[in-house]
């Protein structure tokens, strides 16, 4: 058998044809051909009078064999070419599945009267639930109200004690509760506290490693500047227990250069130095450290919040400069003795000092 393809659009005659069935066959197109094997064409297959090539006539001629064969395999759900006496077969079923669905619409019709009525029996039981829920909670206050009630002593009758609140006022009843063991509290520690400071006092506190340094600081600073020149003398253990001084104002540059020029001293370094704001007063701590011993101190000044004011210590240390313009510019603390005391984060026309306690800006939303 040869493998070549047939020419596209011939048609090879049957043997059993008659002459004139040859000609017809030569002068119709293949479609007419399906036609006639399937029934009439459809409009939009009557517009395409082209040829078809060998493999789409093959595919047609199966099909029109398969639908011939079985017409019930057409599923399509394009317009049918299938034969009239076909779509009258098929005519029955469709009614037979349309009253079918008819006879559901109706069954669904009648159900919904019934669906309707059990959800409005069920709307009374759902609001008796709904009131027994608020029922028992109401009931749950009020038994708490009256254990608390019981624990706590209050000299009423047994029966107005238990009595039942009224719901509408147990959320002001556990307020006045809570607000009544907030009091209890309070008066629990302070009773502790009274206790513990009329308690014998404990044992003598072990002395700090630093207290001979302290000490001998102490002894320099009033044998070098003055007796008045140390107001207040204390280890800080939190702060790794530095010694701690306290420095009268008017005394402060002379102690400033004991501090820095003793022989047992030498605090070369001034760490930095910082304003604080105690309400009651202000005062300038400065952190000193000695490169030479390596030790550190620390000394306190302090001075009023009218017109505070403390003497700079910028040409002892050079450090000094900038932290006091700082602090002035934050707390307003005056600096005499400073070379250029002016504000150094704050602009000049800035009213008031961020930093103090008092501090109330003209604008709140800077």
């Amino acid at each position: 058998m040869s493998d070549e393809k047939k020419p596209e659009g011939k048609v090879e005659p049957k043997a059993d044809q008659t002459p004139a069935e040859e000609a017809k066959q030569k002068n119709e197109s293949p479609l007419e051909k399906a036609a006639d094997e399937i029934g009439e064409l459809t409009p939009e297959a009557s517009s395409h009078e082209t040829p078809l090539s060998a493999d789409v006539q093959a595919a047609v001629d199966r099909a029109a064999e398969n639908q011939a064969a079985d017409p019930a395999a057409q599923t399509t759900s394009e317009p049918s070419d299938a034969p009239a006496a076909e779509l009258a077969e098929r005519a029955p079923i469709a009614d037979a599945a349309n009253s079918s669905e008819a006879a559901q619409t109706t069954d669904t019709a009648s159900d919904a009267p019934k669906s309707d009525d059990a959800a409005q029996a069920a709307e009374p039981a759902a609001e008796v639930k709904a009131s027994d829920a608020a029922a028992e909670r109401a009931a749950a206050r009020a038994a708490r109200l009256a254990a608390r009630a019981a624990a706590e002593p209050t000299g009423e009758p047994a029966s107005a004690a238990t009595a039942t609140p009224a719901p509408a006022a147990a959320g002001d009843d556990e307020k006045a509760a809570k607000a009544q063991a907030a009091a209890e509290a309070r008066a629990a520690r302070a009773s502790a506290r009274a206790k513990t400071e009329s308690a014998e006092p404990d044992a003598p506190k072990v002395p700090s490693p630093n207290q001979p340094l302290l000490d001998r600081l102490v002894a320099i600073l009033k044998a070098d500047v003055g007796e008045d020149a140390v107001v207040d003398a204390f280890i800080n253990e939190r702060d790794a227990h530095r010694p701690y001084v306290v420095i009268h104002s008017s005394r402060w540059p002379q102690a400033a250069l004991t501090l820095r020029d003793h022989e047992e001293l030498r605090c070369d370094y001034l760490r930095n130095l910082s304003g604080v704001d105690q309400e009651t007063h202000l005062e300038v701590a400065y952190h000193l450290l000695s490169l030479t011993h390596k030790q550190e101190y620390c000394v306190k000044v302090k001075t009023d919040r009218e017109q505070p004011s403390i003497p700079s210590v910028a040409l002892t240390w050079p450090t000094a400069d900038w932290n006091e313009r700082e602090v002035y510019d934050l707390l307003g603390i005056d600096f005499p003795g400073h070379p250029n005391l002016v504000r150094i984060m704050m602009p000049d026309d800035w009213v008031g000092h961020p930093l103090r306690k008092d501090y109330e800006p003209l604008d709140p939303e800077v």
